[in-house]
């Protein structure tokens, strides 16, 4: 085994990111000189631009930028509001009603924007004062709403599950939208089990309990809104639609949406699109920056190695699964999520698959991990736009985050060792 391009890989890529290269920047110029090892410069430098450009072409991620697109129309549309009106007829009686509120609209939200980052920024302004008002601190406010944002990520659509099956070679896009539920719902109840208890702990008072005649309102002025996930994700499982197409609908159906609520009109349509466009620009720079990093990898046989280092130490699967999630979440507390999926997945896919792991449960046990990356410094993206909305600070902010951080890592396990989980939708469906 050669170690010099492994460590060409790593050394470059931290030294570049710790002097504030910028992360797309920074995966690519690491490609560079881990070619640099093997081939000459201008080979090396043509073969990085090609992948970067190759790395794009390709159908499934049409629907990145329209899935984005879909989030930020839903995001300004006033789907929050009809979302967390709907949630609050239902858990706001409980203790720390206005925390399980957040974390369950989060969770729809989540699912319907797809979006970790517009969950966050959107409950925290809505659902962020209200907390505090009513007595909860601004900390633990901010902590519930930064671990149940990364919830969606998991609950489909998800853009980061559609990366991952341009990854993996092809794992099926309908099967892991199937498989992220019950995942993602469990992680949410974990949440909301933690959020409670920490809620009752502390004394903040319960909220009122609501009339059937309040739920079923709230839950008809929601209908439209829910009715999208029917129309996306039934549409991609029956097959009438791909992914792509599906993307499109909801681009669609969201901006019918907002249109009906009277929240999106000619004039901020433009801002929306630039947001949306500048979003896009910035994800598909990290898949084509990781696609080429992916490529030198390759190229180094650095997977092939990293696979039978891996099954040198055990050819247990407990042992080895305990030990890539543990490297996962190193990687997620410096790497952001969508490269950190599209590097990875090449090298650790073939170790799991000849242990007999299926590819979609490898898929969700991944964006869980890195989900949890999102809530950790120092580029804890989800960690930063929640703090910032909440006017605190990162270490104010880890008390309160440590229980429901602990009760992620709970879930990653549960999900890992009990594959059940993850492909029993699937595998109703015949997926």
């Amino acid at each position: 085994m050669d170690y010099i391009p492994i460590l060409v890989l790593i050394l470059s890529f931290i030294t570049l990111l710790s002097i504030g290269t910028p992360v797309a920047w920074s995966i690519a110029i690491s490609a560079l000189l881990t070619m640099l090892v093997s081939i000459p410069f201008m080979p090396a430098l043509t073969t990085v631009s090609q992948r970067i450009g190759t790395g794009l072409d390709s159908f499934a991620l049409l629907a990145i930028p329209f899935f984005i697109l879909s989030g930020e129309l839903m995001n300004k549309g006033g789907i929050a509001h009809k979302l967390i009106a709907f949630a609050k007829t239902l858990v706001g009686a409980l203790p720390g009603g206005l925390a399980l509120i957040n974390i369950m609209s989060a969770m729809l939200m989540g699912a319907i924007a797809g979006s970790a980052m517009a969950s966050a920024s959107a409950m925290g302004s809505i659902l962020g004062p209200e907390m505090e008002s009513e007595g909860y601190s601004k900390e633990f406010g901010a902590a519930v709403n930064i671990t149940s944002a990364t919830t969606g990520l998991l609950i489909p659509p998800s853009n980061i599950l559609i990366v991952y099956s341009l990854a993996s070679g092809g794992a099926s896009i309908a099967a892991l939208f199937l498989a992220g539920y019950i995942p993602g719902i469990l992680t949410g109840l974990l949440l909301m089990t933690v959020a409670s208890i920490w809620a009752k702990k502390k004394g903040y008072k319960l909220g009122e309990k609501s009339k059937i005649k309040t739920v079923i309102s709230t839950f008809i002025d929601a209908i439209p809104s829910l009715f999208m996930l029917i129309v996306v994700i039934g549409g991609i499982v029956t097959g009438i639609f791909t992914a792509t197409e599906a993307s499109a609908i909801a681009v669609l159906y969201s901006l019918l949406l907002g249109i009906i609520y009277r929240k999106i009109s000619t004039k901020n349509l433009p801002q929306i699109l630039l947001d949306s466009s500048i979003t896009t620009a910035i994800v598909m720079l990290l898949i084509g920056a990781s696609m080429s990093m992916s490529w030198a990898l390759s190229f180094e046989n650095i997977p092939q190695d990293i696979s039978t280092g891996l099954l040198s130490i055990s050819d247990n699967k407990i042992m080895i699964l305990l030990i890539i999630n543990l490297l996962l979440l190193f990687v997620g507390i410096f790497m952001d999520m969508t490269p950190a999926v599209l590097i990875f997945t090449p090298i650790f896919l073939p170790v799991v698959t000849k242990l007999g792991l299926d590819p979609v449960h490898f898929g969700i046990i991944m964006i869980l991990n890195l989900c949890i990356g999102l809530c950790t410094p120092p580029v804890g993206s989800v960690l930063f736009v929640g703090v910032g909305i909440a006017n605190t600070t990162i270490e104010k902010v880890i008390k309160p985050l440590l229980p429901l951080f602990l009760v992620m890592i709970l879930s990653l396990f549960l999900i890992t060792y009990f594959p059940s989980l993850s492909l029993w939708l699937p595998n109703v469906f015949g997926l």
